[in-house]
């Protein structure tokens, strides 16, 4: 995700210069200052010296250690902290870096690394309206931004678009597998799967998100949509989707949970 994050800046026209990245593994060091053009450093303090917004992109378990490390950088006019570690509450990770940081909480997904992400976005009320809108820019540089009103909405926007990419390729893999079964060969029933599934997201992506609408269209009356449709609602996939995303929420709540002081 940081890279992915960086790839964007860079796009959207922040210079290299005005990057830098702590990376405590040499080899990716070293790929990110080939590739991106932008410093990296093993030293975490070091890439943070004097930064505006710092980004924490680790795993949820490194967090506490690396920002113990860098509590000494922040100084009387602290940055901004714009963590994606999942589960890690505002609150801990202001115990983690004192009073002098504003935090704001995102959840991306993968699809930042083509620049198509849906992240959303808390921020607590002590964060300025300035400091808000740094951090939208830093995400729209890489897709879409919506802000949530409370930090529990979170866990859904978590089990929605944060884990939703994979519940769609479950959709287009299943596809394919059962148009296999059909009778069309394999390579083929992939591709169209795959295609499908970018395709439907452009046209829901360039309107007005309408999905109810944009699903009826599609659907002619007495067709073979209207078929495979009923099936899938006779099957109980919508109480199935409902229980997926809800099991994933709170999922997200344990981890939470799990990580806080």
């Amino acid at each position: 995700m940081g890279r992915a994050l960086i790839g964007g800046l860079l796009r959207s026209g922040t210079r290299p210069e005005h990057i830098s990245v702590g990376e405590p593994i040499a080899a990716a060091r070293e790929t990110l200052a080939r590739d991106l053009g932008i410093t990296a450093s093993a030293d975490n303090a070091a890439a943070v010296s004097g930064a505006a917004v710092v980004v924490l992109a680790v795993k949820p378990q490194d967090a506490a250690a690396v920002l113990a490390a860098m509590a000494g950088q922040w100084g009387a006019q602290g940055p901004l902290l714009i963590s994606v570690a999942a589960g890690l509450r505002v609150a801990t990770l202001q115990a983690w870096c004192g009073p002098a940081v504003a935090v704001v909480r995102a959840i991306p997904n993968r699809a930042a690394l083509v620049g198509a992400a849906a992240t959303g976005l808390f921020a607590p009320p002590p964060v300025a309206a300035p400091q808000r809108a740094t951090a939208e820019q830093v995400f729209k540089s890489v897709g879409e931004v919506v802000w949530v009103a409370t930090e529990d909405a979170l866990d859904v926007v978590t089990a929605l678009s944060g884990s939703g990419p994979a519940y769609f390729f479950l959709l287009a893999e299943l596809m394919a597998e059962a148009a296999e079964r059909l009778g069309l060969e394999g390579p083929a029933a992939r591709r169209l799967a795959a295609a499908t599934l970018h395709g439907a997201g452009l046209l829901a992506r360039g309107g007005d998100a309408d999905l109810t609408r944009l699903r009826a269209e599609v659907t002619s009356r007495g067709g073979t949509t209207e078929a495979a449709l009923r099936v899938l609602e006779d099957a109980g996939l919508r109480a199935s989707v409902a229980r997926a995303l809800e099991a994933a929420a709170q999922r997200g709540r344990e981890l939470a949970a799990s990580h806080q002081t």
